[in-house]
């Protein structure tokens, strides 16, 4: 739980990952992963060998989570900014942010706009534009402002805390989209550190996946894998109105289609096969928008089958989302499961038949 905790209230939003990324490479290194290696972009990557021999899988789990950037510093002190990722502009308003500076300056700021009480009839009847959106840190000038450290291209993540919620599996944080991925891959790390498999398993924290999936591209081409497996979230549909085919705590989610990759099929059947067998709960979804990991890294090189293998949130792409700690237990039991069982012969079965 204090690691659930811990990546979920880290900021780092495409770009400003260094504070992942540190959390990453500790947790690497007390696991006793002794090759740590770091692409261009700054994903990092560990290194765990089974059988040296035996065939190589990533497993990728994005460090980075949707936010704001720094554009401008008004006369006034308020900051304007792009959004970085997803968001959709009626989340945005009244929320809390913190600003960090290069200097590592941290500040709390709440999102604002003209109040509703100005505004005319036609502008109350639609969405506030973003570019009408700023950031208050409470000070009175730009000179103020600017004397704090703040400076255009400085981060904005949202201020939100971990939280269990009435029934404890419940869990609520920022950031799960995809804290929640590394997470698990740190911990399938862990409960492998000491046994035998048969393969050499590569455990990949990537950047800027929220901006086009660009860390799973150059960490990809940097291991050439055999098979690949991402770790993220998908949406939730068991709230009102939904159609309650995806729920909170019946199981991970194995992605069937995506914006960004058709599964493998000899891939997406072996590890349906595997969790049946071992009675491990899944579920089978997919997304008309959105993509993962895996599409980027099935492009590389000569191709790699891969697949994304999702925990169910609501709310994603927001300032805060809920998973279910069953989800989370049922996704690391499979993948070490799997991992146990993809053998070179395997491997080569879901390649070439």
């Amino acid at each position: 739980m204090d690691i659930l905790k811990n990546l979920s209230e880290l900021d780092g939003i495409p770009g400003h990952e260094g504070s992942v990324r540190k959390y990453v490479r500790d947790k690497f290194l007390e696991i006793g992963i002794e090759e740590i290696r770091r692409d261009g972009l700054g994903s990092i990557i560990g290194k765990l060998p089974g059988d040296e021999g035996g065939p190589k899988i990533i497993l990728a789990g994005h460090m980075d989570e949707i936010g704001l950037m720094v554009t401008k510093i008004t006369e006034e002190g308020f900051l304007k900014f792009q959004p970085v990722g997803g968001w959709w502009s009626h989340v945005l308003l009244a929320q809390e942010f913190t600003v960090t500076t290069a200097k590592g300056g941290r500040f709390r700021a709440v999102v604002g706009a003209k109040a509703p009480h100005l505004l005319s009839p036609e502008e109350r009847a639609k969405t506030v534009d973003v570019e009408e959106m700023f950031l208050d840190i409470g000070v009175k000038d730009r000179a103020e402002a600017e004397s704090l450290g703040i400076r255009v291209g400085d981060m904005a993540a949202p201020a939100r805390s971990f939280a269990p919620l009435a029934n404890p599996k419940y869990l609520l944080g920022k950031a799960w989209d995809d804290r929640i991925g590394v997470a698990v891959f740190l911990e399938v790390l862990r409960r492998l550190k000491d046994e035998n498999h048969p393969n050499v398993v590569y455990a990949v924290g990537s950047v800027q996946e929220e901006v086009g999936l660009r860390g799973a591209k150059t960490s990809g081409h940097l291991v050439n894998p055999d098979i690949a497996f991402a770790i993220d979230v998908t949406v939730a549909k068991d709230t009102p109105k939904m159609d309650n085919s995806l729920k909170l705590g019946a199981g991970p989610a194995i992605l069937i289609y995506d914006r960004s990759l058709i599964a493998h099929v000899g891939l997406r059947e072996t590890v349906q096969k595997i969790a049946a067998e071992e009675g491990i709960p899944f579920q089978l979804d997919y997304l008309v928008r959105g993509g993962t990991d895996a599409g980027a890294i099935s492009l590389v090189h000569a191709g790699v089958p891969s697949l994304a293998l999702c925990i169910p949130a609501r709310y994603i792409h927001s300032h805060v989302s809920i998973i279910h700690r069953d989800d989370y237990e049922n996704m690391v039991n499979l993948l070490v499961t799997v991992i146990k069982r993809l053998d070179r012969k395997t491997v080569e079965k879901i390649i070439y038949d």
